[in-house]
């Protein structure tokens, strides 16, 4: 049943955010399944190291270990000195490696980054479409319990009615 999911998502790329919110919450395993492999740039490895929770952390560590997470530099390129120039290096870094690696997905929250990454011409999703996608597939009870351990977790926030249409139906795109 999960097959539907392999048909898009084959290589995908994440930011340090939807790993980070992931962790949190003890969700991080999610990933593993919406996507065969799962690449983050090295200053995403740094942020992700630095993480406030000793939980989370760890999970994170233990996935990098089990190379379910692999980690690669991204080539420089014009893209990545000019990524650089408008958004963290993080978010730079993890548009350019999807690039560089022909990303089907690029799982990243900030709004600077995602319309950088469209205008890329990458796929993007965020911590709320990995939630949706786990909820599809019967990997999750309900989203709306996964946004509410965020919320008191993280200072994951998102608007009210982009909430309400998640929570309404789930749009592709998220």
């Amino acid at each position: 049943s999960m097959n539907w999911l392999k048909t898009w998502i084959m290589r995908a790329v994440s930011n340090t955010s939807p790993l980070s919110n992931l962790a949190f919450i003890q969700r991080l395993e999610l990933l593993k399944s919406q996507a065969d492999e799962l690449w983050i740039p090295t200053a995403v490895k740094e942020e992700l190291h630095a993480h406030p929770s000793p939980m989370a952390r760890a999970a994170i560590e233990a996935a990098i270990q089990e190379q379910w997470i692999r980690v690669a530099a991204p080539q420089e390129t014009g893209l990545k000195r000019m990524l650089l120039q408008q958004v963290h290096r993080g978010e730079a870094e993890a548009i350019a490696l999807a690039t560089d690696r022909k990303a089907d997905i690029l799982f990243i929250d900030e709004m600077e980054g995602r319309s950088l990454a469209e205008q890329a011409g990458l796929r993007v999703s965020g911590t709320l479409g990995v939630l949706l996608r786990a909820k599809r597939s019967g990997q999750i009870g309900t989203v709306k319990a996964e946004i509410e351990a965020l919320r008191s977790k993280t200072r994951f926030f998102r608007s009210a009615s982009l909430e309400a249409q998640v929570l309404r139906a789930g749009v592709e795109s998220l």
